[in-house]
């Protein structure tokens, strides 16, 4: 899977934010706030295929995290970017 292209990540109002970005201009009638955790995913994974493993090593290796605590996590985030309709397979 990886992220779709219209989809950016924008700092609005010192909050990170996954906009769609439309033909003229971004679409704000869907904003997505980021946390941390999930801005340094979206970063660590932009423009190249992923799986749920390649996020949970992404947070094994920058938190104090077990591996079954992040595969958990890491399952959970990938469901809820297919929810909002973020990636494509």
């Amino acid at each position: 899977m990886k992220f779709k292209k219209e989809y950016k990540v924008r700092e609005i109002a010192g909050e990170h934010v996954i906009i769609k970005q439309g033909r003229f201009g971004a679409d704000m009638t869907r904003v997505i706030a980021l946390n941390a955790s999930s801005l340094l995913l979206w970063n660590e994974l932009q423009g190249r295929e992923f799986e749920a493993e390649d996020v949970a090593n992404i947070l094994t290796e920058n938190y104090e995290v077990d591996a079954t605590t992040a595969a958990t996590d890491a399952a959970a985030w990938v469901a809820k970017l297919a929810e909002c309709g973020l990636i494509e397979k």
